[in-house]
């Protein structure tokens, strides 16, 4: 194996362009993935370079490092948007793997079941990709194409998330259902955010996890629901299990059939719904 750890990402740019490494940041899905067998190849370690970590703020919005750690997530001093975002944070594996696991990594592993998806869905966040010909900006939504499939060329690197301003704005709660409550993989996950004015519902971002090859955003359900009473909560539970049926495609595993996953989701966006409404009533 051929180890590269370069401490900026112009240099990190130059070897990939040069070997196209495997990139490596946390390893927490790169690692079990090699079944005992030792990791090979040119690896590029991007954990060094400080242009590609932390949570910076500026007029327009936040931007989110791709090495920044799930651990640094859930304790950051955020507002109430980034709600969804930090409490995914804390149930992300273990532990070990929050503070291992990289933002950026969650999303290039495109897993159906990656947890950090659904809330940055509904901030409607952009990708940052950098290559040494420049930098270009792709919506999360278009960014996942598949299962493990990633808009992403070969001498590209994932570098960040922009979050605007304005997408961050009211509540946000995470729901997540298991076999077990912690180092578990979701059946189904649900983020929504809601803002709200005067008892009714102004705007709503509703997303679901692990039911369809990439999590889905609900947006004629998030249309319907605005200008709605929030103490009508109950009456929308059919609305939101037809709408479920109509975007998802839920497939049936060892952990779940189909059926019991669009059941689940229903339930966590009905919870998740009810507990934006109690934060954002206070």
């Amino acid at each position: 194996m051929s180890y590269h750890r370069p401490d900026n990402l112009e240099g990190a740019l130059d070897i990939l362009a040069a070997t196209g490494a495997r990139i490596l940041a946390g390893g927490t899905d790169i690692y079990p993935a090699l079944n005992g067998q030792k990791l090979r190849g040119v690896v590029l370690d991007i954990t060094a370079i400080p242009e590609i970590s932390g949570i910076s703020e500026n007029g327009s919005g936040r931007r989110i490092g791709a090495t920044t750690t799930w651990a640094e997530v859930a304790k950051a001093d955020l507002p109430a948007g980034f709600g969804a975002l930090q409490e995914a944070a804390r149930v992300i594996g273990s532990r070990q793997v929050q503070n291992a696991g990289s933002v950026g990594g969650n999303l290039c592993n495109a897993s159906p079941a990656a947890d950090g998806v659904p809330p940055l869905l509904v901030l409607d966040a952009d990708v940052e990709i950098s290559a040494k010909d420049g930098v270009r900006r792709v919506a999360l939504r278009d960014f996942i194409t598949g299962v493990r499939q990633v808009d992403l060329q070969p001498q590209e690197i994932v570098t960040g998330l922009h979050i605007a301003k304005d997408n961050a704005a009211g509540v946000a709660a995470f729901e997540k259902f298991g076999a077990r409550e912690y180092l578990v993989i979701s059946i189904s996950m649900v983020a929504v955010r809601i803002e709200m004015s005067g008892g009714l519902i102004r705007n709503a971002a509703i997303s679901v996890g692990s039911a369809s090859p990439v999590a889905r955003r609900l947006e004629r359900l998030e249309h319907a629901m605005k200008g709605r009473e929030i103490n009508t909560l109950e009456s929308w539970r059919g609305d939101v299990g037809a709408e479920l049926a109509k975007v998802l495609e839920p497939i049936s595993d060892i952990r779940a059939d189909a059926d019991f996953r669009l059941q689940a989701s229903e339930e966590l966006v009905m919870r998740a719904l009810s507990r934006a409404i109690l934060v954002a009533n206070g």
